[in-house]
């Protein structure tokens, strides 16, 4: 009969990235010598119990043959971004029957899965420019907010809307949600006015600042996502972060760049002739939401009601993406 297998230990996860890891544990020589399988339990952390089979000879739910360590483990189908994980092996010995000679389960490890990488940035970003539309001229950034935001700001900031942390909106592997601070802006027009809409998701007050005051070549532009809420409409999130600037340093390691005066969301193009204001374009066909990184006073713009009305159902707050829209998804995980 048989010597039964050791129990795997010293459980190591690295290279993690949002949709792969490598696992390596200890085995004895010998174990490591006739062990043809290895069997890997990986469930949700919000989901660990029991998730694991309870008989010792079912495979669980990854089966791999066995390979040096440390094995990579890859797949969007069952990892997504940013998800925290547990994760516990088995080794085993096929036997001649097709039975397995199995080891008992390893200790229970726990690690969270990372972000998009540029590499899938690049995707989102390819996908986006398809839905982008043709470029429309507009000449104001605007934020629309509640009155007592606005009141928060005059009294409690001296006029300086500071900037916030970036929300779960969006694609669950955006690298800016939850760790880049910006103050978000809105640019789209309408097609008949050429004028920023009427309503208003957000509230019945919108700030309005000089386009040049945020985009201009003293700024360096990013992009940042490219999602949907289950609708027709999509959103594309940019960064506008001055260069040199701790929101420049954040995204120019993490976000592709895109170049002021030709891309197909947000464009700053100089004056051709002295006198002359710099042409101002945004994309028509999605709809874009700003992050600027740095601080922003009311004195640099006004203050008005909006002429329309308030549409609550139509904010993008810790929005979840559609992940079943092949037009903004790619082949990581969500």
């Amino acid at each position: 009969m048989d010597a039964p297998l050791s129990t795997p230990c010293n459980i190591q996860i690295c290279e993690v990235t949002c949709d792969s890891f490598r696992i390596m544990w200890d085995m004895t020589p010998e174990d490591t010598a006739r062990a043809t399988h290895f069997f890997i339990d990986l469930s949700r952390k919000a989901n660990r119990d029991p998730n694991r089979f309870k008989h010792r000879d079912v495979p669980t739910k990854l089966v791999a043959k066995a390979v040096p360590l440390p094995m990579a483990v890859r797949g969007h189908w069952f990892l997504s971004p940013r998800t925290e994980y547990c994760v516990a092996v088995q080794t085993a010995v096929r036997q001649p029957d097709g039975d397995y000679l199995v080891s008992e389960w390893s200790q229970v490890v726990e690690f969270c899965t990372g972000d998009y990488a540029m590499e899938h940035l690049q995707q989102l970003l390819d996908k986006a420019k398809g839905s982008a539309g043709r470029l429309l001229k507009f000449s104001v950034f605007y934020r629309n907010q509640h009155p007592d935001y606005f009141d928060y700001v005059r009294k409690e900031c001296g006029g300086l809307m500071r900037p916030a942390l970036k929300d779960t909106s969006g694609s669950h592997g955006s690298p800016i949600s939850g760790k880049l601070h910006g103050v978000f802006f809105s640019c789209n027009t309408e097609f008949d006015t050429g004028l920023p809409p009427k309503d208003s998701p957000y509230g019945p007050l919108r700030f309005q600042i000089p386009a040049g005051h945020l985009l201009n070549p003293n700024i360096c532009l990013y992009f940042a996502d490219f999602y949907c809420m289950y609708t027709a409409y999509h959103y594309v999130v940019l960064v506008l972060a001055p260069v040199g600037s701790e929101g420049d340093a954040f995204c120019r390691t993490r976000l592709p760049m895109l170049d002021l005066a030709s891309n197909p969301f947000l464009t700053y193009t100089a004056s051709q002739r002295p006198g002359e204001e710099p042409l101002y374009c945004h994309a028509s066909d999605v709809i874009l939401e700003v992050l600027f990184t740095e601080p922003v006073h009311l004195d640099q713009g006004g203050v008005e009601q909006i002429s329309g009305h308030q549409l609550m159902s139509l904010t993008t707050t810790n929005a979840k993406k559609d992940p079943s829209c092949k037009v903004c998804n790619i082949s990581v995980g969500r």
